[in-house]
């Protein structure tokens, strides 16, 4: 029997005292009858319940949960007493509720609208609403148990019983906007929507409209605090770690899912918000990502130790941005079409994000990335609910090579995690206690310098955890990347070494070393002498000078336990074939260094002539460059003050640390693009050999005949752009 319709919620006068807490008490009064919804308002309502009742039902699963079902309206197999952070297996009932309620409700399925299903339905809903749970975890209550209350209510609707709904609102307005996670950032927006389908519910049309311009109001930068970066990174809170992938996603998502649901209705958002939502979705999160379809391991926090956290995305979000506004709709249909796997990836960039100083390099055939601290951010996300409990290293010049996307996947329970891609890690008997993942970076120096296409990052890295010091330095170029590491320092009694890799093993691994020809490894772990170049998985790693190396490749054991220690982290020992390759600098390195070239799409044929094209022109405590001449590219690093040859006529100085790079023509400079890792500039002075005498704004040049060069200063942007490259042509 249909229930009485609820009555809507008395309107209020402003926006302020919406935002109270007294809004929580209106869910409290049962609603007026007879009140009409406008056209737009009911088209959203329905537009809203048919996505909840999309899903497949499944039958078979949907008659198990029924005859499981105990006659006190619980489910054997969840622990109803613990309500822990890492417990509340409750999340399960409410998530088996909302499918029986889907199967009762969807049309044309074998129990829609069965008598018994209804009864079961029921049952468990009742017993939930007799308890209440509440979680040690707020987010179960402000977000996760609201979501699937209001799910549920808005699926069964009028065959909900009165009582049910008076005591399933009150639970549902747990997500209002004065709650203590309603903070603004990815988290904000979703209690929003949440509150936004309990008004649907209500057929509270006036408050829906303004929570619709509260959800419309999210989409701003935020720089300095937590949300949207006006790098297009995102951060959740004020420790400045880059979130863009986890919470930034979820803020997208949420944005794009109401934005397309209010589109052509007079709820809908303006072409403003829609516009910086759509860029922040391509140039921050796609630019972020393995092709625009992976998740880049690099911008993982303690999400990487979920199972399956790694799984290609959908295609959703794009197709509701679409549907809200043609804004850049070949992009976002060329990503739609990567994402569903219709056509091969053509992007290349180079980003370089200067608020989370994070660098991202992609390439049709391969994607790389670079994540750094300074001390303007912390280096990882702190373990929070026992999560991501070896992350320690995960920040310190870690660079993740993807050419499928999936190298990493599900390594957790194995990873070596001493031994991170890139980063250089004292190797300590045991990692220092999940208290002490998250520290303030201690380096000034951490920046990238980019023209969009191409570009190099730098990291005077300082261990914030141990006494290891070095200076760290990328080049990127379009089929190759030369990486750089010197001033390697360290007073520990345990040795530092640097990781080129640690992936899945996939097939052979080839070693080329000293005259002979080159070999495959047999599986175990090695220990190198005069290594020329090692070829893995189509990857490979060549030595400009012969180099002693260590290389695994075989299997690793661990537990997702042991990385994670929610209710749910399966406990069994995981046994994967794994590849790590590195460089032991020994106890105590005072001048440690390295160099080598990563080469995406190598093969043993190739690897003969690889590097021909690159210059290593310098890689000391002062200066870190390197010159690819089939591109007629440059890219330095200074640390300090210096001057450096480039080529035979071409000699460049500057007179502070900064981060250059020159396009030319031969001799003749065509382009050059400058940044401040250490944000302290307000105009960069270079000198070149060479007659420049261009004016333009934020730039000027002097020649000198009596030196035979030019004295060039560029502006460098300030305030929220500070730590941006800037680029002069020719």
């Amino acid at each position: 029997m249909p229930r009485n319709r609820i009555r809507p919620i008395p309107l209020q006068p402003s926006l302020r005292i919406l935002f109270g807490v007294a809004f929580l008490c209106l869910f409290l009064f049962p609603p007026r009858s007879g009140v009409r919804a406008s056209e737009d308002f009911e088209q959203i309502r329905q537009k809203v319940r048919a996505e909840l009742l999309a899903p497949e039902v499944q039958e078979n699963r949907i008659r198990a949960l029924m005859s499981a079902l105990r006659p006190d309206g619980t489910w054997p197999g969840i622990d109803y007493q613990d309500v822990s952070n890492t417990g509340f297996q409750h999340s399960r009932h409410l998530n088996q509720l909302v499918e029986l309620s889907r199967a009762y409700r969807k049309k044309g399925t074998p129990l829609g609208g069965d008598p018994g299903l209804k009864k079961t339905i029921d049952r468990a809903l009742d017993y939930w609403l007799a308890h209440d749970f509440l979680c040690q975890n707020w987010w179960y209550n402000q977000i996760g148990t609201p979501t699937s209350l209001s799910a549920i209510l808005l699926i069964l609707d009028e065959e909900l019983k009165k009582e049910q709904a008076e005591k399933a609102l009150p639970m549902v307005a747990r997500a209002h906007l004065n709650a203590s996670g309603a903070r603004p950032s990815g988290d904000r927006i979703k209690i929003a929507g949440i509150l936004a389908k309990s008004l649907l519910f209500q057929r509270n049309e006036e408050q829906f409209g303004e929570v619709c311009r509260v959800i419309e109001g999210e989409i701003r930068f935020n720089t300095g605090l937590r949300g949207m970066q006006h790098d297009y990174s995102f951060h959740h809170r004020e420790d400045r770690v880059n979130n863009t992938l986890s919470y930034g996603l979820s803020y997208a998502d949420t944005f794009a899912e109401w934005a397309a649901l209010v589109a052509g209705t007079r709820f809908q958002f303006s072409g403003k918000s829609l516009q910086q939502l759509t860029d922040y979705y391509l140039d921050g999160i796609c630019k972020q990502m393995v092709y625009g379809k992976f998740e880049d391991p690099g911008t993982q926090n303690r999400d990487i130790t979920r199972k399956g956290s790694d799984r290609p995305m959908g295609t959703t979000t794009l197709e509701r941005l679409l549907q809200a506004s043609p804004y850049r709709k070949s992009e976002l249909e060329e990503m739609i079409r990567i994402r569903s796997g219709q056509a091969a990836p053509t992007l290349s960039h180079a980003t370089f994000f200067w608020q989370s100083e994070h660098f991202s390099f992609q390439r049709p055939d391969f994607f790389a990335s670079v994540r750094m601290h300074s001390t303007r951010n912390n280096n990882i996300e702190m373990p929070y609910n026992s999560e991501g409990l070896m992350n320690h290293h995960r920040g310190d010049g870690t660079s993740y090579l993807s050419v499928r996307g999936d190298e990493y996947r599900n390594l957790s329970p194995v990873y070596d995690w001493q031994k991170i891609p890139g980063a250089t890690v004292l190797q300590k008997p045991e990692l220092p206690p999940e208290s002490e993942i998250q520290k303030q970076g201690l380096g000034e120096f951490a920046g990238a310098v980019t023209d969009g296409l191409y570009g190099a990052a730098a990291f005077d890295f300082r261990s914030p955890h141990d006494p290891l010091g070095a200076r760290k330095a990328w080049f990127f170029f379009d089929k190759e990347y030369v990486c750089l590491g010197t001033d390697i320092r360290s007073k520990s009694r345990w040795p530092a070494a640097t990781t080129l890799n640690q992936c899945r093993l996939r097939g052979e691994v080839v070693v080329s070393a000293g005259s002979g020809q080159p070999s495959a490894l047999p599986r175990g772990e090695h220990l190198l002498e005069t290594v020329q170049w090692i070829l893995h998985d189509g990857v490979g790693y060549l030595f400009p000078a012969p180099q002693k190396a260590r290389v695994s490749n075989q299997e690793q054991s661990g537990s997702w336990y042991r990385v994670n220690r929610q209710h749910d982290s399966p406990r069994e020992e995981v046994r994967e074939e794994v590849f790590k390759l590195w460089l032991d600098h020994g106890v105590q390195p005072s001048e440690g260094k390295y160099e080598y070239i990563v080469l995406p799409g190598a093969t043993e044929k190739s690897m003969g002539q690889a590097g021909k094209q690159i210059r290593i022109l310098a890689n000391t405590s002062e200066i870190q460059a390197v010159c690819h001449d089939g591109l007629n590219l440059c890219q330095v690093i200074f640390h300090t003050s210096g001057e450096i040859q480039l080529s035979g006529r071409l000699k460049m100085a500057l007179d502070s640390p900064g981060a250059v790079m020159i396009r030319t023509d031969g001799e003749t400079v065509r382009k050059i693009t400058v940044a401040d890792p250490m944000r302290k500039l307000g105009r960069m002075h270079l000198t070149l050999s060479g007659k420049f005498t261009a004016e333009g704004a934020g730039f000027s040049s002097r020649w000198s005949e009596e030196k035979g060069s030019s004295e060039i200063a560029m502006d460098l942007p300030q305030k929220v752009y500070a730590g941006k490259s800037v680029t002069v042509t020719f």
